[in-house]
């Protein structure tokens, strides 16, 4: 009878501590939710040189298209931490109808002829996505206490994946059509809308909103465990979003002399979408695993010296083998993203409980302001690089040096504020979640 009642507790305890039954089907819903109203994103990437001919538009104004999307995105993350959005708002009516937002401006694109117009609505865009990715990672982690590294990185998953698509589409009929592919995307982002509203199960745990407070930002920049965590994933979103923007331009470069024409950008879009959409994937999936079982500070040590050493390995590969570039590129794209969801997941481990959702919006705002940078000068680099078959070589230089040169300029950058930083975590503060192996 003693023993009966002492152990009682202890099961209660363990019951408590177990994740709702609901988890799983959470984390699929809100994945596939995420996926779809970010092809509003996804989607224009890949018919931008439609757009620049049915619309008229030189290179730059492509460019500034595609930017507008981001610094939408960073305007209104930044709005949103400021007045502390992600932490008083229900994270089922943000996301739902910052998707439908995006939704309703991707479709009033398709009446559209050219002009300033589509640059507005596109950062409007941006900045409805802005209450879906933030909020994404947030409201996934509230359902996962436990097994946090590996739930954020399946979603992180699912955006990788989705990025990739456009390298899968380019030269596909089908996006000539460029009104039915906005019409599409808008329309998938309309059925996350739904999904959140309507089909995410309900978290069982509470929901206290904090009270307002305009220093939140400051807060957020004072808390110096959140901020070495923040560093760390500014670092890695530079590295992120410098492979990404390159890798196509690269591989057309270097396999020219292999193939021509429409098999060469066949062959690269498709190796591209392996690189970066399968192996990504992956690496997110395997990164979530090893930061639950081994620590997030030790599974973002390793990820970073993979990929910083595939950063400056790739470079020697250029115009050699094809398979030993894919091969390279593969390792790299699943290296390059094993640690993103773990700067996130700590991030809200790290910060103080009203304050999570600023500090995963300034941080997701920081870091896409550095994606758009990279992407900018990326493009510009990419649009040389396609031209380098009818040139003297500076094509070949510029991608190689774009590849080379600026991935080594990178890995100080990850070194210093992506590993150092979060080793000093644990010393810096008793709440030890990000570097804590889970039991």
């Amino acid at each position: 009878m003693i023993r009966n009642d002492a152990s009682t507790p202890q099961v209660s305890k363990r019951r408590e501590e177990r994740p709702p039954t609901s988890q799983w089907a959470a984390l699929g819903w809100i994945t596939l939710a995420e996926l779809l109203a970010m092809s509003v994103w996804f989607s224009t990437s890949a018919i931008n040189g439609v757009l620049e001919r049915q619309w008229h538009l030189s290179g730059t104004s492509v460019t500034w298209l595609t930017s507008s999307v981001q610094l939408g995105f960073v305007v209104g993350a930044l709005t949103s931490a400021t007045l502390g959005l992600a932490d008083r708002l229900r994270p089922r009516w943000l996301m739902g109808w910052g998707a439908f937002g995006a939704a309703l401006t991707t479709a009033a694109l398709i009446g559209l002829h050219g002009g300033w117009a589509p640059f507005l609505l596109r950062a409007l865009t941006g900045t409805c996505l802005a209450a879906v990715y933030p909020v994404a990672v947030q409201w996934i982690t509230r359902w996962f206490p436990r097994q946090r590294g590996l739930a954020v990185g399946i979603l992180i998953g699912g955006l990788t994946l989705g990025s990739a698509l456009p390298h899968l589409l380019v030269g596909l009929p089908l996006l000539e059509h460029w009104q039915g592919v906005l019409a599409g995307s808008a329309g998938l982002a309309v059925v996350s809308w739904a999904l959140v509203l309507w089909v995410v199960p309900e978290h069982p745990g509470p929901f206290h909103p904090p009270t307002f407070r305009w220093d939140r930002v400051g807060a957020v920049l004072r808390d110096r465990p959140t901020m070495w965590a923040n560093l760390g994933y500014w670092g890695h979103m530079w590295e992120l979003y410098a492979m990404w923007a390159w890798l196509s331009a690269f591989l057309l470069a270097s396999w020219a002399s292999y193939w021509q024409g429409s098999v060469l950008v066949s062959i690269a879009s498709g190796a591209s979408f392996a690189a970066i959409g399968i192996a990504g994937f992956a690496g997110a999936l395997a990164g979530g695993w090893a930061a639950d079982r081994w620590g997030r500070t030790r599974a973002t040590i390793v990820a970073m010296g993979v990929s910083g050493a595939m950063a400056l390995v790739i470079g020697l590969t250029y115009q050699g083998a094809p398979w030993l570039t894919l091969f390279v590129a593969v390792i790299w794209g699943f290296s390059v993203i094993a640690d993103s969801a773990q700067f996130s997941a700590a991030v809200t481990e790290l910060a103080p409980p009203n304050l999570q959702g600023s500090a995963l919006t300034l941080q997701m705002a920081v870091g896409f302001f550095d994606y758009d940078w990279v992407y900018r000068s990326g493009r510009s680099t990419s649009a040389r690089a396609r031209m380098e078959p009818r040139t003297d070589g500076l094509g070949h230089r510029a991608c190689r040096r774009g590849i080379g040169d600026d991935a080594l300029a990178q890995v100080p950058g990850v070194l210093k504020t992506g590993e150092w930083p979060t080793l000093t975590i644990q010393a810096d503060r008793g709440r030890k979640a990000c570097c804590k192996v889970p039991t």
